[in-house]
């Protein structure tokens, strides 16, 4: 391993998509998209690599590819929950370092990964997660895309479905493009934390903006824990959430596209 140690890639795989059925075993170039996902923790050099599922299937088409399972329960409110009692099972060391990889980002970038993991090792934060430039307005518009605002050291100040920050002189002359100079980004949901605080975020009650905007990560906001975002060393190219994102990424590697 490199200066930044060894770290657990963890994935949590819910078999009752809404928009998705099935989706961790739903087959991508003949292999359910969770082994995609799994190959991308692999690539980034992570000394383990555990998938948090409640469902038999997937656990069943992971066999044989030397990747640890972690049977959970089916009633989790986030991906973070679920991966809390995995740490539990598991009985990992309080200081582990994991990165809590979504099931659905088969063409998620080694770099990123690492670059997550990186981000807590170096600062005394009890999260991490990336961000990415928005540089379309329709983009910062879409309540699907997650934007994120930054403290002046790089710590997260709000998450949201809505356009922030809002440039409000800019924005009563032209909706149409993103005023120039300001700081407009997508949040990457990826996420880093310690094992310890994975375990105490679990024991949190849910929270008001939370439950209004459907964002986990506001949960340890607006407990007021620091979360540090860091810029992604390497585009994250769209996870697999519907049919039609399936063909694209089908067509992708069809065509060589994807790494």
């Amino acid at each position: 391993m490199s200066a930044l140690g060894d770290f657990i890639v963890a994935i949590p795989a819910r078999h009752g998509s809404t928009r998705l059925p099935g989706k961790p075993l739903r087959l991508l170039a003949g292999e359910p998209l969770i082994v995609h996902v799994a190959r991308r923790a692999r690539a980034a050099g992570a000394a383990r690599i555990v998938v948090a599922t409640d469902e038999a299937r997937i656990a069943a088409a992971l066999a044989g590819q030397d990747i640890d399972v972690c049977m959970t329960r089916a009633d989790h409110a986030s991906g973070s929950d679920r991966l809390a009692e995995c740490a539990v099972r598991l009985g990992w060391a309080d200081d582990a370092v994991v990165v809590n990889l979504q099931g659905d980002e088969p063409f998620a970038p080694a770099a990123g990964i690492r670059a997550v993991a990186a981000a807590l090792a170096e600062e005394a934060v009890e999260m991490a997660t990336l961000a990415a430039p928005i540089d379309s307005a329709e983009q910062w518009f879409d309540p699907n895309c997650v934007k994120v605002v930054r403290d002046l050291r790089g710590h997260a100040l709000y998450f949201s479905r809505a356009p922030v920050p809002w440039a409000r002189d800019a924005l009563a002359c032209d909706r149409n493009s993103v005023p120039r100079g300001l700081p407009v980004l997508r949040h990457v949901g990826i996420y880093a934390y310690r094992a310890g605080f994975l375990k105490t975020f679990a024991g949190l009650p849910t929270t008001p903006l939370e439950q209004a905007e459907s964002l986990e990560q506001l949960r340890a906001l607006e407990h007021g824990y620091a979360i540090a975002v860091r810029m992604t060393p390497e585009a994250f190219p769209p996870g697999v959430d519907t049919e039609e994102d399936l063909a694209r990424a089908e067509r992708a590697l069809a065509a060589g596209v994807a790494k």
